[in-house]
């Protein structure tokens, strides 16, 4: 699963929540252990990845849009606005 690059944050986050109970309920030998903690790893960068991501998606969501000229500067002085 950690080297599946398509896969989604919620698939990521579920399976790292798999890992984190097999190591906490199953008692692995430490070899799998191991195994398990270094998925676990790559899930974590993986997830933290997708959150910053979507965090500067937000913000560009967010950032304010260049100010707008209002519509008498637009003007010259001897235009009359309609």
């Amino acid at each position: 699963m950690a080297d599946d690059r398509s896969a989604s944050f919620e698939s990521s986050l579920q399976r790292l929540e798999q890992i984190v109970k097999s190591l906490e309920t199953e008692e692995p030998d430490l070899e799998r252990a191991v195994l398990l903690y270094a998925e676990g790893k790559e899930l974590v960068k993986r997830c933290e990845g997708l959150l910053k991501n979507a965090q500067q998606a937000i913000d560009a969501v967010n950032a304010p849009s260049a100010p707008s000229r209002p519509a008498e500067d637009a003007l010259d002085g001897d235009e009359i606005p309609f």
